[in-house]
C-alpha cells in the first residue's frame, strides 16, 4: 500500500522498551524508562542521497541509513535498549553463524545453502519472543497505520503492516540460496569477499522486489510476495500491545511529526 497523498513515509524499528521511527529528514524514539516515565529524543538523520537514482544501490542505501541512526539513538537515548542487545541474542547469533557454516560444509547443494539462508534469521525471530519486542513491533505498525489512517486511533489498528521489513525475508533468502549456487558453479572455492558480495545483492534484490510490490500492491503477484511476511507478522513477529506501550508509541510519533513539520515551516 503506498503512502497516502499528503502524508510523510515513516518507518520504524521496535526497541525492547520502545520504538525508533524515521521520518524523510529525521528520527524520533520514545521509550519507558525503569522508573516508568517515557522519555523521548529526536535528532537529524544522515541521507546517503547520491544513490537516489540507482536501483539496488538505492535499497542498500536506505538500509544504511537506517542502521547510522542507531548511535545516534543511543547517544540522545542512553536508555533506549536495541533488539539484539541482549546476551541470549548474541548467543543464538553466534550458533546460527556456526550451524549455517557447518551446513553449508556438510549438507551438499541447494539444500545445504537453504538451510544456512533460514539459519540466518534465527537471532531476528528469537530476539522477537522475548521481552517486549514483539508488543513493540506491533505498536510500530499500529502508530503508523493511524496516522496515515486520518484521525485512527492506534489501539484500533492492525499490529501487521503493509511495509513492515518481514516482507523482505522470503525475497532475500530466495535471492541468496540462487546467488549462492551460482557462486558455487562460477568459482570452486568462493572467497568470504565473494560471500559477501552475494549477500550483498540479495539484499539489494530483495529491497527492489519490496519496492515494486508497494508499487503494485493491487496484483496476484504482490499479494503473493507479502503473503510470507504477513504469516510472520502474524504468527511471531508482533503482538498486541497495551495501553502503556501504546502510549510510548504515541509520544514517538508525535515527536516526529513535530520535528518534521519544523522542516517543512522552516523550509
Amino acid at each position: 500500500m503506498p503512502v497516502p497523498e499528503g502524508k510523510l513515509r515513516l518507518g520504524g524499528m521496535a526497541l525492547r522498551n520502545g520504538l525508533l521511527v524515521h521520518g524523510p529528514t529525521h528520527w524520533a524514539a520514545a521509550v519507558r524508562t525503569r522508573d516508568g516515565a517515557v522519555k523521548v529524543a529526536s535528532g537529524p538523520k544522515p541521507r546517503f542521497s547520491a544513490f537516489d537514482g540507482i536501483p539496488g544501490l538505492r535499497g542498500l542505501a536506505r538500509l544504511g541509513e537506517a542502521f547510522a541512526v542507531i548511535p545516534l539513538v543511543k547517544q540522545g537515548l542512553p536508555e533506549a535498549k536495541l533488539p539484539m542487545e541482549s546476551p541470549s541474542v548474541i548467543g543464538v547469533a553466534a550458533g546460527a553463524s556456526l550451524a549455517g557454516t557447518l551446513a553449508r560444509r556438510h549438507v551438499r547443494g541447494v539444500t545445504g545453502d537453504a538451510a544456512s539462508a533460514l539459519l540466518s534469521v534465527a537471532p531476528a525471530l528469537f530476539a522477537l519472543r522475548g521481552g517486549e519486542l514483539a508488543a513493540y513491533h506491533g505498536v510500530e505498525h499500529k502508530a503508523i497505520a493511524a496516522y496515515e489512517a486520518d484521525d485512527a486511533d492506534a489501539a484500533d489498528a492492525s499490529k501487521e503492516h503493509e511495509r513492515c521489513g518481514s516482507h523482505l525475508v522470503a525475497p532475500m533468502l530466495a535471492a541468496n540460496v540462487a546467488g549462492t549456487v551460482l557462486l558455487r558453479k562460477a568459482l570452486e572455492r568462493p572467497s568470504a569477499l565473494a560471500g559477501g558480495v552475494v549477500a550483498l545483492a540479495s539484499t539489494a534484490a530483495a529491497v527492489e522486489v519490496f519496492a515494486w510490490s508497494e508499487r503494485h500492491a493491487d496484483t496476484t503477484v504482490a499479494r503473493a510476495l507479502k503473503r510470507p511476511g504477513f504469516e510472520l507478522q502474524r504468527a511471531l513477529g508482533t503482538r498486541e500491545p497495551d495501553e502503556r506501550q501504546l502510549e510510548v508509541g504515541r509520544a514517538a510519533l508525535a515527536e516526529i511529526l513535530k520535528v518534521e513539520d519544523g522542516v517543512q515551516t522552516l523550509g
